[in-house]
């Protein structure tokens, strides 16, 4: 059974939550609806990134770069609303971060009027003053680096970032700027575990890996991910189940009953 958390969990214990000053490492789930937060908040996790992968994951586009930021503060509303002890992360789609500060402290404002107690967005250094403009608006920030899916046509595809010592060195730099721009933690996605463990050491905030090795400060999966209901999972993905198998068995079961007149049975049938 999960620990039980003596409160709900909050920006500045995050903050504070570094492996290398005794913190244990922090657990992020990206969930979409209110099952799916409730599902993670009972297993004890501490932080539920509403994340813009929903396009892919959830409606059914090839990249994450579809929705706006009125999809997502229809689901981060549907994981609110659950009132999880869990952190709740509001992710900033593409061109709502980007244009200008009044701009992205307008689209930060949504989401958190939705219920997120705090915003998460991508980039580096070109991105401080978004992320300043957000704090001083009273916006917990947490930032993204590495591989970046908005980013995923500049990036030509999903490729693993910071393979060499230049592109490392460089993320490096972008996690301290984001850090510097007052970002409460970071996300590393899509790099070597050296980069992710060269990241997490020069930061005094914690960071949050995915494919970025064993060293960060915690760990993030998509829910649909590790629970086996997505195809074609990335190579960092454990599943912890194979639920897309059994939902497919269950509704095949079904099928066969309506076909066969088994179901309804008399003890499903009112009187």
């Amino acid at each position: 059974m999960p620990e039980t958390r003596p409160a709900p969990v909050t920006v500045p214990a995050v903050r504070a939550a570094k492996r290398r000053h005794g913190h244990p490492p922090l657990v992020m789930v990206t969930a979409y609806d209110a099952p799916g937060a409730r599902v993670c908040d009972a297993a004890g996790v501490d932080l539920i990134l509403v994340g813009d992968s929903v396009a892919n994951v959830v409606l059914g586009y090839e990249d994450t770069l579809q929705v706006s930021v009125e999809v997502m503060a229809h689901h981060v509303a549907a994981v609110a609303r659950t009132r999880p002890g869990a952190l709740v992360v509001g992710d900033l789609p593409w061109l709502s971060y980007h244009l200008d500060p009044a701009d992205t402290v307008r689209n930060g404002g949504l989401l958190i009027r939705a219920g997120a107690q705090c915003v998460k967005l991508e980039g580096g250094a070109s991105r401080t003053p978004m992320v300043r403009a957000l704090v001083d608006a009273e916006i917990p920030v947490m930032g993204h680096i590495g591989l970046t899916p908005q980013s995923v046509h500049a990036m030509g595809g999903y490729r693993v970032q910071g393979r060499d010592d230049e592109a490392a060195r460089l993320l490096v730099e972008a996690a301290g700027a984001l850090a510097e721009a007052g970002c409460f933690a970071v996300v590393v996605e899509g790099v070597p575990e050296q980069v992710g463990s060269a990241v997490t050491a020069a930061l005094e905030v914690p960071t949050i890996g995915i494919g970025a090795g064993p060293h960060t400060d915690g760990q993030v999966l998509v829910l649909h991910d590790l629970l086996g209901v997505t195809a074609r999972p990335a190579r960092f993905v454990r599943r912890y189940a194979e639920l897309g198998e059994a939902a497919t068995a269950a509704v095949a079961a079904f099928a066969a009953d309506v076909r066969s007149g088994a179901f309804p049975s008399d003890a499903e049938v009112y009187r």
